[in-house]
């Protein structure tokens, strides 16, 4: 076992501190990675905090990871050290269901091990990436292309990824028509993405507050849905809805927004249920439908698509001692648009 510095949650209600906490030995097919950069995404702060369920405290979150490979095993032929790379969500899955078989770990039918608070191959609790190193199976590393920014690439391995995900199964695309609802963290990255798809982009967003951000991204229209005369404008408009908010919406509003046999995909998690009015979908044979994340060889894709197009998130950079400020400060939605934590003042 190795002994590497960390952050950790220690019950919902006080704040993050600096601890300690144990690594696995390198086994035959894992890799040491020395974590460079590891981002803090919304729901790292639900899990903290208790809203998603019962949590293991003390607890490391984290599954927004970039860094070195430091050391391999014996049996790792993807990685050597010195190479870039990075872990997002998941660490394990079952690797026999037909979804990990399909390439859908994300999707696994035995439950994949995440990234932090699951319950990993040798029977301890997963710990994330807000520490200095973690220990990894070599197929669910991924590989950061050099074209994107070091520091920026954490959040492509949550954010990124899923947005990225519906945005390619839904087939957004040339002559399709895609809103994306909220432009936060995952928000800004779904216009981005849609927009060097060649997908034409609107932005409901609460205000007008980002509207400049929104069309510098990629997006053609912006729209506030705090005024109901959006709602009225831009019916049967789209062809796919992305929603990136965490909060309760008036799904029937919004699903009048699509056009035949549109969707509607959530890929934000309220953690209250939102109620879906069935007479909305009648209308006009349209589909609510929910996306994790996408599986390991999709998430590469992802990574090349935004190396190839120049694509990478807006990050804030933050030491080890302002994650409890920028907490705070992603709950009052005051952070454009991605907080990275720098492992280096970890050390």
């Amino acid at each position: 076992m190795r002994t590497v510095n960390a952050i950790a949650a220690v019950s919902a209600t006080e704040p993050l501190v600096r601890t300690t906490i144990e690594r696995r030995d390198v086994g035959a097919r894992d890799v040491l990675i020395e974590i460079r950069y590891a981002g803090i995404c919304h729901s790292d702060i639900h899990t903290v905090r208790g809203e998603w369920g019962t949590v293991p405290y003390p607890l490391t979150v984290g599954h927004e990871i970039v860094g070195v490979v430091a050391e391999v095993g014996g049996e790792v032929s993807k990685y050597a050290v010195g190479d870039r790379v990075g872990v997002g969500c998941m660490v394990n899955s079952c690797r026999e269901c037909e979804n990990c078989r399909a390439g859908q770990e994300q999707y696994c039918l035995k439950g994949n091990t995440g990234t932090y608070a699951a319950v990993d191959r040798d029977g301890t609790v997963t710990q994330g990436g807000y520490s200095t190193h973690i220990v990894v199976d070599e197929d669910f590393v991924l590989r950061v292309p050099e074209a994107i920014p070091y520091e920026k690439a954490a959040p492509l391995l949550c954010a990124g990824i899923t947005t990225y995900s519906p945005l390619s199964h839904w087939n957004a695309g040339p002559g399709k028509k895609v809103a994306v609802v909220g432009l936060g963290g995952l928000g800004h990255m779904a216009v981005k993405i849609a927009a060097a798809m060649g997908a034409d982009v609107t932005v409901l967003s609460q205000t007008l507050g980002k509207k400049d951000d929104g069309l510098a991204f990629g997006a053609s229209a912006y729209h506030a849905t705090s005024d109901p005369a959006t709602f009225e404008t831009l019916k049967n408009s789209f062809d796919l809805i992305i929603n990136t908010v965490s909060a309760k919406i008036d799904m029937a509003s919004y699903l009048r927004l699509l056009r035949l046999d549109g969707t509607f995909v959530s890929v934000g998690a309220p953690p209250e249920p939102l109620p879906v009015p069935v007479f909305a979908l009648f209308g006009a044979r349209r589909s609510f439908a929910g996306s994790s994340i996408g599986g390991i060889a999709e998430t590469q894709e992802m990574l090349d698509f935004c190396a190839e197009r120049g694509i990478a998130p807006e990050v804030e950079l933050i030491s080890a001692d302002q994650v409890n400020e920028a907490y705070e400060r992603v709950l009052k939605s005051d952070v454009r648009y991605r907080f990275v934590i720098d492992a280096e003042t970890l050390r």
